[in-house]
């Protein structure tokens, strides 16, 4: 990537914009190192996966920007940023990326409570007396 970019994921209410640059697997999301930021080695793996299907692993530095949302749309959103950054860097990367769907935007989203009803789809509990 010669000229820097900046690549946006999206997932739930949680919006990543991310630098993606070749160098020696340095993250830097929020300030913070990726350890600090996503705790748990699940939320990790799933930050790290676009780089895994392309075998990549260690050779981008990331400089993200997250908010909105909790952790797990958090790390949704900069795994399809970064997806984007490597599918623009080489056109051979878009096809595995997109067989894992990487590429892909989740838009499932927390469906609204509805009037009447105790939480989206769950009604009020029946009593016949």
């Amino acid at each position: 990537m010669a000229d820097t970019k900046i690549f946006t994921g999206r997932r739930k209410s949680a919006v990543a914009r991310a630098r993606v640059t070749r160098g020696s697997g340095q993250f830097e999301l929020n300030g913070r190192p990726l350890e600090n930021y996503f705790t748990t080695e699940k939320l990790r793996a799933a930050v790290l996966e676009p780089f895994a299907v392309v075998e990549q692993a260690g050779q981008w530095d990331v400089k993200a920007r997250i908010h909105g949302g909790g952790t797990t749309g958090q790390a949704g959103a900069v795994r399809l940023a970064i997806a984007r950054a490597l599918a623009e860097d080489s056109p051979e990367w878009r096809t595995p990326l997109k067989q894992a769907g990487l590429l892909t935007r989740d838009a499932r989203k927390v469906e609204r409570k509805k009037y009447g009803l105790k939480k989206a789809r769950r009604a009020p509990q029946f009593s016949k007396r």
